[in-house]
């Protein structure tokens, strides 16, 4: 399998990569968009840092692409959408270069706070000018975080030591989480109102683009500072432009901007702002670090289906890729046999987990379970990583809940789809040896082998039907391995599901479907 590497990574990660059995490495860094579009075609790895954009051109362009990996944290230099939707994994490293950006956030903060840059370029231009650079102490300031993720976090450590007080603004995080940081944590509002200095450590989307503009920036307080070491689109830089200029703001520190590689010059004109060229992970220890551990992921899911720091799908260690996989499967045959003997227009898909799966991460079950639901319905190709986003756009929605209530079945997968009309619905274990088995249809008991080619019959309850269905299979010279026959005391029908040795023609399923008792039957073929 190729893997290309189209942006410069550490000589640590290469020469993991390439003493890998399968994988064909291509070390092609600072490769022109054409090269680019001829050299992915038949990747199955492409690994980036953020030089490279990997635009819906160049996904479209990728025949055999797997999963794209990002050395480093922001993947906006990556088509989310557009990968998800082909079913291409997204990986990235956040936590490798977190420390080198925390410290290089607190270093632009301090240089702020003392005005080192400014003094230096005074100095160097032959000016003794000590009036000119009085500072600030950060002991007693207030500095606002803008958000406590993994760069954040350490962040609120480093400031600590200064002894001043840290507020801080972050939807995704718990009270608990923010009192043992040491953090007061409010809303934005609050922390744009109390900062002296405000630091930015946010990701970059929809809700966050922009967030930093003229409005937020009135209820900052007259002589604030900001620092940005995320993303540059956090701010409006006219507005920030504007604030500097008339002295709403003392000074700014920019690590990105709204259009790398170019700097507006009305921001170096201000003389309040210290810039420096996206280079807050760039140190020798983030970089061998970054590097080496992005290969490290893309092995391990070309190699062994291992995702770890996915960005558009729930990451699983090898050890719960182990303990999940057989009721993956489960999940992908129960969600493939429902769907095939379904006779509404799906609204919403309810799964149900049972017993030792409630304790489990299920979130990639339900993945399988979404995408075996969406297949036979589909002319895209569906899979595991872009099953809940088509879900989504067709306006499904996917309903998971656990629960502790004792069953016959231990370690249960309920699956029912439903419409405003009716609902279907399927329930399946995983036995001695891992076994998959259908276990239940429209809550009548029908335990039998989940796989291979199945006969699914719905018929009035009455005398004969077995023996029929069982007559004309035989004529067919066709061998039954199971035959089960389910009844419901509150359901007007009877169902039976018959598991055979070889595939069942369709002029078989006609013949079946001529018997009068007979309402619906459906041939199912599982992997």
């Amino acid at each position: 399998m190729k893997v290309l590497i189209s942006d410069n990574l550490s000589p640590e990660g290469v020469e993991y990569l390439q003493k890998q059995p399968g994988l064909k490495v291509v070390n092609l860094p600072g490769l022109a968009p054409d090269a680019l579009l001829s050299e992915i075609r038949d990747a199955a790895a492409l690994i980036v840092r953020s030089k490279t954009k990997v635009t819906r051109e160049v996904i479209e362009a990728a025949q055999q692409l797997k999963v794209i990996g990002r050395a480093g944290a922001g993947v906006d230099n990556i088509d989310l959408p557009s990968a998800t939707r082909k079913g291409i994994v997204v990986m990235n490293t956040p936590g490798g270069n977190s420390v080198s950006a925390a410290e290089h956030a607190v270093a632009l903060l301090l240089s702020l706070a003392r005005k080192i840059p400014f003094a230096d370029a005074c100095l160097r231009a032959g000016k003794w000018d000590k009036n000119a650079f009085i500072g600030q102490e950060l002991q007693g300031k207030t500095v606002g975080v803008l958000g406590l993720g993994k760069i954040g976090s350490v962040v609120v450590k480093r400031i600590m030591a200064f002894e001043a007080k840290v507020v801080a603004y972050d939807p995704f995080v718990t009270e608990q989480y923010a009192h043992d940081l040491g953090v007061e944590l409010t809303s934005l509002e609050e922390v744009l109102r109390r900062s002296d200095f405000l630091t930015l450590h946010l990701p970059m989307n929809e809700k966050t683009q922009g967030m930093i503009n003229k409005d937020r920036i009135a209820l900052m307080k007259d002589g604030a500072s900001i620092i940005n070491t995320a993303r540059g689109k956090l701010i409006v830089e006219e507005d920030l432009i504007e604030a500097l200029e008339k002295g709403k703001l003392a000074g700014a520190a920019l690590d990105v901007f709204e259009n790398e590689p170019q700097i507006n010059p009305r921001l170096i004109a201000t003389g309040k702002v210290i810039v420096t060229p996206h280079i807050a992970g760039s140190t020798v220890e983030a970089q061998a670090k970054v590097g080496y551990d992005i290969a490290v992921q893309i092995a391990d899911y070309l190699q062994n289906e291992v995702i770890c720091n996915a960005v558009n799908f729930p990451s699983i260690t090898p050890k719960e890729l182990a303990d999940i996989l057989p009721f993956a499967r489960l999940g992908e045959s129960l969600g493939s046999f429902i769907s095939q003997i379904s006779q509404i227009r799906v609204s919403e898909i309810g799964i149900r987990y049972y017993g030792e799966l409630t304790r489990r991460n299920y979130k990639p079950i339900t993945s399988y379970i979404v995408k075996a639901v969406l297949q036979p319905s589909l002319s895209e190709t569906v899979n595991e990583v872009n099953a809940l986003n088509y879900a989504k756009e067709r306006g499904i929605s996917v309903i998971e809940t656990v629960s502790s209530r004792e069953r016959s079945y231990s370690n249960m997968i309920s699956i029912q789809l439903r419409c405003p009309e009716a609902s279907e619905w399927v329930e399946g274990a995983l036995l001695h040896q891992g076994s998959p088995r259908l276990v239940s249809v429209d809550g009548i008991p029908v335990e039998t082998h989940l796989g291979g080619s199945l006969l699914f019959i719905r018929n009035e309850d009455k005398p004969g039907v077995i023996g029929q269905v069982g007559t004309i299979l035989g004529d067919a010279n066709i061998n039954i391995a199971s035959f089960v026959l389910g009844r419901g005391a509150d359901r007007p029908y009877a169902v039976g599901v018959v598991n055979t040795d070889s595939e069942i023609p369709e002029d078989c399923a006609a013949k079946i479907r001529s018997i009068p008792a007979v309402k619906f039957v459906q041939i199912v073929k599982l992997p």
